[in-house]
């Protein structure tokens, strides 16, 4: 075989390595807007989802492409259609139909009611709320029962920044926010007017954040072995540590403090 022959030869093995390789990148798709599940530095999106998400496909051999969009609902809207493989979100009827879900739940969320103590609202039960104006993010949803309330009456400002959504509480311009108890806790507490937001404390609803795959992704043959990896990452207790890690990153970002290494 002449010299040229093998440099062809081994062209062509080099560039089948690279098509192999670049089929190997999944896109996951992140609204880093919910510490200490996912933020941001400024510079990548931390927290516990996308630490989740590289580990658990990193060790099934796949490179993980961190895609941030304009909103939350872009995100599930991109994922239902393909053009993104990986989101963790609530599961729900409509998503249904565009993703498939993994069973091992990645974290337990309490939905809480945040409000003004300045402005207290009254709140026994859901239907209480019709009566308040309230604010969410673009694509959140917190419940059957929650959203047709929202649908039903109307009430609700639909922004695509938890900033802008908290300084309208703050400012009294909305009633109410329904946001997780732990993210929206963490958020007011360096927020100029941040004291005056409480909690209440009977949640709307419990949920549960779940990795989800697109039915149109080839990532969907191997969501048994994600669930497999996901129920090793919570027995043996790394889903807890890492949620407490980012937690502490956090606040050491705020505080101007370097953020610890992942273990």
């Amino acid at each position: 075989m002449s010299r040229w022959s093998v440099l062809f030869a081994l062209l062509l093995v080099l560039l089948r390595s690279g098509a192999a390789l670049a089929a190997e990148r999944i896109r996951y798709c992140d609204y880093p807007v919910y510490p200490p599940v996912s933020w941001s530095d400024g510079a990548q999106v931390r927290g516990l989802a996308p630490q989740v998400v590289k580990r658990v496909l990193g060790g099934l051999g796949y490179e993980v492409q961190v895609v941030v969009l304009g909103n939350w609902k872009r995100c599930l809207l991109d994922a239902a259609a393909g053009r993104v493989d990986v989101v963790l979100a609530y599961r729900t009827e409509q998503r249904d139909q565009g993703l498939r879900f993994a069973e091992t739940p990645v974290l337990r969320e309490e939905v809480a009611l945040f409000y003004n103590r300045r402005k207290p609202l009254r709140f026994e039960r859901l239907e209480d709320l019709a009566g308040y104006r309230g604010g969410l993010l673009f694509g959140e949803s917190y419940g059957a029962d929650f959203d047709r309330l929202v649908a039903s009456h109307d009430n609700v400002e639909w922004v695509s920044d938890s900033q802008q959504n908290f300084g309208k509480l703050i400012r009294q311009r909305i009633d109410f926010i329904a946001y997780e108890r732990r993210t929206g806790q963490l958020f007011v507490e360096r927020l100029p007017g941040g004291a005056d937001i409480v909690a209440a404390p009977r949640p709307i609803t419990v949920d549960y954040l779940r990795l989800a795959v697109s039915r149109h992704s080839a990532l969907l043959a191997r969501l048994p072995e994600i669930d497999a990896a996901l129920r090793r990452l919570s027995d043996d207790g790394s889903l807890a540590r890492w949620l407490a890690q980012s937690e502490r990153d956090y606040r050491a970002m705020l505080a101007g403090a370097p953020p610890e290494t992942a273990p």
